[in-house]
Formats: C-alpha cells, sequence, structure tokens
C-alpha cells in the first residue's frame, strides 16, 4: 500500500511540474502601486487638493480580478462563500472569477502553470512541491480550516459506534495522498484498527454514486453530502474525523510565492475579507449562514445547508487566526511521515511553505 502511495504521489508531482516547466515566469497580474498616504481629517489645514484628488482615485479604483481555484465545492469552506455573497471580497476591491478544480494536485498545478492566482486547497501539496526543488513556490497565507471536514456514515444505521467496528470493512475514501485519506488512515492507526479496506480509486464527484451502487461498507464525504444522505436514509452519519484527529490544518489558500511577492496589497485584501466572513459565519445564526450559502448549492434545501452548517461550527472548524503556526506545520507533516508519503529528512520550516509578510 505504501508503494501504491509513493507511485500516485510520485505521478501527481510529475505532472505539476510539467505544468510548471511549461508556464511562464510570470506571476498573474502585479500590483499597480501603493495604497498612498492616510488623509487627514476632512477640514484639516494640512489637507491639500492632491491629497484629496488622491484619496478620490483610491475610493473609485476599479476592483483587482482574482482567478480563484477551489479543491471542491464544500460547506467545509463556508466563510469563503460568505465572502463572496455577503460582500466582503467587493469591499475590499476583488472581484473573484472561481472554478471548481476538484483536487489539491490540480489547484496547486493551476498556480504553477499560471491559470489561477489564488488556490484553496491542502496545505501539504507546498510541502511536496518545496521538495521537488523546482523554479516555483506556492506558499500558505491564510489558514482557513483548522481540522478535517469529513464525515463517515454507514450503509445500516449503527448505534455507539467505535472506530473499531471498521475493522475487517471497507471504506469509500479519497485519493491516495490526500488529506481525508491520510486523516482516515492516521485515525486508524492511532485507534489500533486493521484489516480495513480504503477504497481511494474512485473520482470525488463519483464516490456517492460508487456507495449508492453498492461499494463499500462505509463513506467518508463532506458536507452538504453528509446531510443528504443521513436525511434521505442512503448512508446514516456515525462519526466525525475532525473530532477523531483533533487539530489538523487541512485548507489553506495558497499562491505562488512570486505572486505573494508581487501582489501584497491584493493578497492582504483577500485576508481581511475571509477573516471578516470567518467572524460573521462564527457571531451568526446557523439559519442566516445557510442563506448565505444557498446561492453556492443550488438544489440543495435550505434545511440541509442549516444542518452542515451546525455540523462544522460544533466541531469548531473554521479558524480566526489565519496564520498557519509551526505547531500545525509540525502535526501536519508527523501525519505526512505516519502516511509514508513525506521522509523524515523531508520536513520542511514553516518559512519554507508560508508567507505572511503582507499582514506587516
Amino acid at each position: 500500500m505504501k508503494n501504491r502511495k509513493k507511485m500516485t504521489l510520485a505521478m501527481m508531482l510529475a505532472a505539476i511540474l510539467v505544468l510548471a516547466a511549461a508556464c511562464s515566469s510570470s506571476g498573474g497580474s502585479q500590483e499597480s502601486g501603493s495604497q498612498g498616504t492616510t488623509a487627514p481629517p476632512a477640514g484639516s489645514s494640512t489637507e491639500t487638493a492632491e491629497q484629496t484628488g488622491q484619496n478620490a482615485a483610491e475610493e473609485s479604483k476599479e476592483p483587482v480580478k482574482v482567478r480563484f481555484s477551489e479543491v471542491i465545492r464544500s460547506i467545509f469552506y463556508a466563510p469563503h462563500y460568505v465572502a463572496m455573497e455577503k460582500g466582503f471580497y467587493a469591499e475590499e476591491g476583488i472581484e473573484v472569477d472561481m472554478v471548481t478544480a476538484q483536487g489539491s494536485d490540480k489547484g496547486a498545478a493551476a498556480l504553477l502553470a499560471d491559470t489561477a492566482d489564488i488556490s484553496l486547497i491542502g496545505p501539504e501539496t507546498t510541502i511536496y512541491i518545496f521538495n521537488q526543488e523546482g523554479d516555483k513556490k506556492i506558499k500558505v497565507f491564510h489558514q482557513l480550516t483548522k481540522t478535517d471536514g469529513s464525515f463517515l456514515l454507514s450503509r445500516e444505521p449503527m448505534e455507539n459506534f467505535q472506530w473499531s467496528d471498521l475493522a475487517g470493512k471497507s471504506v469509500v475514501s479519497w485519493r491516495p495522498g490526500s488529506a481525508p485519506q491520510m486523516v482516515m488512515s492516521s485515525i486508524l492507526k492511532k485507534n489500533n484498527v486493521e484489516n480495513v479496506e480504503l477504497i481511494t480509486n474512485i473520482a470525488s464527484t463519483a464516490m456517492v454514486g460508487a456507495f449508492n451502487s453498492g461499494q463499500g461498507d462505509f463513506i467518508q464525504v463532506y458536507e452538504p453530502l453528509v446531510s443528504m444522505l443521513d436525511t434521505t436514509g442512503g448512508a446514516h452519519y456515525v462519526a466525525s474525523l475532525g473530532e477523531g484527529i483533533g487539530r489538523f490544518p487541512e485548507t489553506s489558500f495558497v499562491a505562488t510565492a512570486e505572486f505573494i511577492e508581487n501582489n501584497p496589497d491584493t493578497v492582504r485584501r483577500w485576508s481581511n475579507a475571509v477573516k471578516k466572513a470567518t467572524e460573521w459565519v462564527l457571531n451568526s445564526s446557523n439559519e442566516e449562514v445557510a442563506k448565505a450559502l444557498a446561492p453556492y448549492f443550488e438544489g440543495t434545501e435550505l434545511e440541509l445547508i442549516t444542518k452542515s452548517v451546525e455540523r462544522y461550527k460544533a466541531q469548531n472548524t473554521w479558524d480566526l487566526e489565519p496564520k498557519l503556526s509551526e505547531e500545525e506545520l509540525t502535526i501536519l507533516q508527523d501525519v505526512l511521515v505516519e502516511n509514508g508519503v513525506l521522509k523524515p529528512e523531508e520536513k520542511v520550516s514553516l518559512d519554507d511553505v508560508t508567507d505572511f509578510s503582507f499582514m506587516q
């Protein structure tokens, strides 16, 4: 299994590096200039006509369009959609051009190929790319979630579920080397559970269909799929992997080191918008948050979105501190080593894979 994981990881990194080699040295759109000076209060004798003109120009400045790639569409990333719907990005002068990558590897490849400016992906990808010693690096500039966002559901109703109940069973899980797959594996090791078949060769978009067709005794999915399956009786909620793993930095906003260096104001404004949205989510009712999320989950009943929000709030999913910490990086790299996708001597430092200089 470890060899299979390493081969899969190697293929993923090879694909990313091919894209990186083909891309230009450009880091995407660049800042047009500084923000200018802060004007004195209106009516101040020190306020010049030139300063007044500069301030007016700043207020009327055209929004910066940011090409954004999300890893998958999930309520796990609620603050991002709230920032779009409630106008927090717009307030910061950001226009979001969003696509869904369907995988951290694809989101990273988009950055390296300069088809995206910012991606929302697993921070482990920044480590993989750093260790390839290529010309381009990608770095975390805002940590969004502080635990895993997937949940375990069973085919048949179960009471008093224990992780040991998975022994001898099969689980429709995620691709090898992905954060949810590694979290599942680490939880099994932590609880000394053996003889569990993790089905990891099914695309994320096909997992529910495969489970419904009879594959697997359990399935590991994100919201709103959890609430949808649990409500319809297609599967039955049994456990939170976030509670099972504890603190774990699963999802980050990242960009190339070059983009962050050349566009610090854009990155700062993006991070500000996300933090505002996170505060709004945590201080609003589940129903209010669900209404803000509804346009991004068409076809999903508002009641199910509300249940999803409630489930994520209950496990303390979103982080008001946007900086990935040294402790969190250690937790992440220990999981990578435990899962055989990182050698102990390949561990990186915080400066290697993060850049928060724009906050200073």
